[in-house]
């Protein structure tokens, strides 16, 4: 299992768009060559001002390099103005352990839950019924936030996956979310 950011952005009102754009044109290759794997980028089709984002490490030396070489990089340094005008925040970021996720070409709506079991028994029993491999499951990681210049948010313990299952009995926040192609 790798280590994943689910980051979710709050924007300006209509600066989405503008921050993909410098996203897909800038961001994804320079992320690549610090070392990071960017996984699925969505539009959240509930929120107009929501942009929301996975990336990916191997594990949490990987991440705190990773992170280190591409913000003190030529690619964040450059462009680093651009993007955070187009945010009003971008400290809603879930540190997780599972593989990743990124959507299938052409798929135009993916479901995301969030989900806060109260017992983690109890939620693996869920899972075993209402969950398969396809729904790349994904669980807090509960290992000190190593590159603390990029907040995470601490103390909750959540389960995420991808695609249509069957509610739990827990709280869940469910995200509809258009998938960003190029």
């Amino acid at each position: 299992m790798n280590i994943v950011e689910l980051r979710q952005y709050t924007l300006h009102p209509g600066a989405r768009e503008t921050l993909i754009e410098l996203f897909e044109r800038e961001f994804v290759i320079g992320q690549q060559a610090a070392g990071i794997t960017v996984g699925g980028r969505f539009r959240d089709l509930d929120d107009p001002d929501r942009f929301v984002w996975l990336r990916v490490f191997p594990d949490m030396t990987h991440r705190r390099r990773s992170l280190e070489a591409f913000y003190t990089g030529p690619v964040w340094r450059e462009h680093r103005d651009a993007a955070n005008a187009t945010m009003v925040d971008s400290d809603d970021v879930l540190l997780l352990r599972g593989p990743g996720f990124t959507s299938e070409p052409g798929t135009r709506e993916v479901a995301a839950t969030v989900c806060h079991p109260a017992d983690a028994a109890a939620f693996d029993a869920y899972a075993a019924r209402h969950l398969g491999p396809g729904h790349a499951l994904h669980r807090t990681e509960h290992a000190e936030n190593d590159y603390p210049r990029l907040p995470v948010r601490t103390g909750e313990d959540v389960r995420v996956w991808f695609g249509s299952a069957e509610p739990p009995p827990w709280p869940t926040r469910r995200l509809r979310l258009e998938p960003v192609t190029t």
